[in-house]
């Protein structure tokens, strides 16, 4: 009989360093799915339950495939909370009023999502292969070696004291990295625990096995900077991971147009309408120099818009790109299906960047879809990659720049 396996996935509300941390998009979906994702592929995992003081954590992570029988108690979420309080008011919860009993309890941090695809039921094949075993928990390499750290016991007008001795090398400090004991840091991906071993007053217990995971997979987002590199990392980092909804495909390695929505990705959404009707947009200048040099590595590129204004042309023109505008807001998929026919370019070789529901035909339809980072939610959970910048604000920049760092130039 297959044992009762439960994923408690720890999502509280009042997140300071990135507020709403969470529920905040991250390269196209909530933060809190890439761990819902994580526990609802394992051929393990029994139950999925988000322990959050917070009604909207609680309904994206319901949306999501996740279940929250209970929203937790406000003192188990404060800053200086520890896990093993929370854990053991979820088990307790779920004995008392569903006469619910796991043998196994994984916890899935949601701030570290770029998970290996066999991270989850690795580790608990560890747990169950080992009885004397009270947890697994995640472990990568160390970047630092701590035979190389030091304190200050008596300040920074003393001498310092090596950190860690090592026997039989009288110097650790001094001996290059290969003669030294490895050295493992655990990450925040995975710890499977039995559940004796929590209501023993321990997130941990005695007996700890590691599953060793790749430090490509390192994750722990803190600050906004943090995000930005660890969302690159999903899409340019070679990585096999598991994702919310296992779609985002990597940019192509050949790309032979760029198609650019114009209000909302050109520009920034907004228009000036002077008394006699006539219209305004924002635009981003650097955008043209850097389409320029696109346009030398062989790539062409197009501006698709629903917008009749001539607007439109002038800033195609200005920009040096040709322009189809006047679109049906409907048809904007079967018009640049048109176009690539006659053109005879191959869809997987080309790139769309949107930011409204009216561009969904066309991300189905190119090799790689782009979103703004001021996209509409459903066009952002679309989309195989999330720029940083929003619309009319260096998108455009921001894009070509990522192309042209990536593709083979012809």
């Amino acid at each position: 009989m297959k044992p009762e396996i439960l994923t408690i996935i720890p999502a509280r509300g009042g997140s300071k360093g990135i507020p709403r941390k969470n529920i905040r998009n991250f390269a196209g979906s909530p933060l809190i799915a890439w761990s819902i994702a994580a526990a609802r592929q394992s051929e393990f995992v029994t139950r999925i339950v988000v322990s959050t003081d917070d009604e909207e954590i609680a309904a994206v992570a319901r949306s999501f495939g996740a279940e929250t029988p209970f929203l937790r108690p406000a003192e188990f979420a404060q800053d200086q909370t520890t896990d093993l309080p929370v854990f053991e008011h979820a088990l307790q919860w779920l004995a008392e009023h569903e006469n619910y009993h796991p043998e196994v309890v994984v916890q899935l941090r949601p701030t570290s999502p770029i998970r290996p695809r066999d991270c989850v039921d690795g580790a608990i094949k560890i747990l169950l292969a080992h009885p004397d075993a009270d947890c697994v928990r995640g472990v990568v390499h160390a970047g630092q070696n701590p035979h190389k750290m030091w304190r200050l016991p008596g300040g920074e007008n003393a001498p310092m004291k090596n950190l860690l001795d090592v026997e039989g090398i009288v110097e650790p400090y001094n001996s290059p990295r290969q003669i030294l004991p490895p050295i493992y840091w655990q990450t925040g991906h995975i710890d499977a625990i039995r559940t004796q071993t929590i209501f023993n007053g321990s997130m941990s217990g005695g007996k700890i096995y590691p599953l060793v995971i790749d430090p490509r997979y390192s994750v722990d987002l803190d600050n906004l900077y943090e995000w930005a590199k660890y969302e690159w990392l999903t899409t340019f980092g070679g990585l096999d991971f598991i994702s919310p909804d296992n779609r985002h495909r990597a940019m192509p390695v050949r790309i032979d147009l760029l198609a650019l929505d114009f209000d909302g990705v050109v520009t920034d959404n907004r228009v000036w309408v002077d008394e006699k009707g006539r219209e305004m947009v924002a635009a981003y200048r650097s955008d043209s120099l850097i389409i320029n040099k696109l346009k030398q590595a062989g790539v062409q590129v197009v501006i698709l818009s629903s917008e009749v204004n001539p607007v439109v042309a002038a800033r195609a023109k200005k920009m040096g790109v040709e322009a189809v505008h006047g679109v049906n807001i409907h048809e904007k998929g079967d018009v640049l299906k048109e176009l690539l026919a006659e053109r005879k370019i191959d869809p997987a070789h080309v790139v769309y960047v949107g930011n409204d529901i009216n561009d969904l035909p066309c991300f189905d339809l190119v090799g790689w879809s782009v979103a703004v980072a001021d996209a509409l939610p459903e066009v952002v959970r679309a989309a195989d990659y999330v720029l940083s910048k929003p619309g009319g604000h260096g998108a455009v920049r921001e894009l070509c720049d990522l192309i042209l760092s990536k593709i083979e130039v012809r």
